[in-house]
């Protein structure tokens, strides 16, 4: 790698959680690192309305990746954000949501580090507990949930991670991010463990103008989203707390009138 700095400025990172998608949405603090960066690398789930806070003289890469057509491998961000900090200066590594949440941060901090070059992270609100808390769905609630996981749904190796197996089993409310794809292999699990009227919500790009939200049940998500037209990017909660959301009223009186007659 080249280390001629063409600006004459000493090479540093900044890690920045660009949040869950709306714009205002990310902190002061990476507002304010976006200010003053000399390149932004940034992936496919930044809004593009952040990038307006950035110096508009900063070079500014896309370097998105998602599930199908990923455009940089890992190994290749690493390399471009040390070159870019090494001949440019300041880098503003740009990651959606938190950069340590299913981010790959710290894979991008210890890269960095093999090269003497500071480092510092600015946290971001994380997918998993902001999009439900936008659509009034809290992770815990007292009396519903007590704790909360935030489960991967497809590891790198394009497989149902294991961790799923024990979060289906647990009371826990449990927040899958990029799941959308494996659904059907999701709610099987769940079913397996006799949760079949267990709560279930799906959101679509939450924060952001293309949000859509399916309420239903394990037994109907499937459906649901396929009804409501839910894309990637999204999110799932299996939880007693998303029956908390006005939505869910009209499905918790069919059911309670079902089990009635039953």
């Amino acid at each position: 790698m080249s280390t001629k700095n063409i600006n004459n400025k000493e090479p540093r990172i900044t890690l920045v959680g660009a949040g869950p998608g709306d714009p205002e949405l990310i902190t002061m603090r990476g507002a304010n690192a976006l200010k003053t960066a000399d390149v932004v690398l940034y992936d496919a789930l930044v809004n593009d309305g952040v990038l307006d806070y950035a110096n508009p003289d900063a070079i500014k890469v896309y370097v998105g990746k998602r599930s199908g057509e990923h455009s940089f491998g890992q190994e290749a961000i690493n390399k471009l954000m040390v070159d870019y900090a090494l001949n440019f200066g300041h880098v503003v590594r740009l990651k959606g949501g938190d950069p340590f949440v299913f981010g790959r941060g710290y894979e991008e901090l210890d890269f960095a580090a093999g090269y003497s070059i500071p480092v510092t992270v600015v946290p971001g609100l994380s997918s998993s507990i902001s999009v439900p808390g936008l659509q009034q769905i809290p992770v815990t609630h007292r009396g519903l949930s007590e704790s909360f996981w935030v489960v991967t749904g497809t590891t790198a190796s394009g497989q149902i991670s294991n961790d799923l197996y024990e979060a289906a089993r647990s009371k826990a409310t449990v927040v899958v991010l990029m799941g959308l794809g494996k659904l059907k292999e999701i709610v099987k699990l769940f079913q397996n463990e006799g949760k079949g009227l267990l709560p279930v919500a799906a959101i679509q790009s939450g924060s952001t103008e293309s949000e859509k939200l399916g309420i239903g049940l394990v037994d109907t998500i499937v459906e649901v989203v396929a009804e409501k037209g839910i894309q990637a990017p999204a999110l799932l909660i299996f939880g007693e707390v998303v029956s908390l959301h006005p939505s869910f009223q009209p499905i918790k009186d069919f059911y309670q009138s079902l089990k009635e007659e039953i």
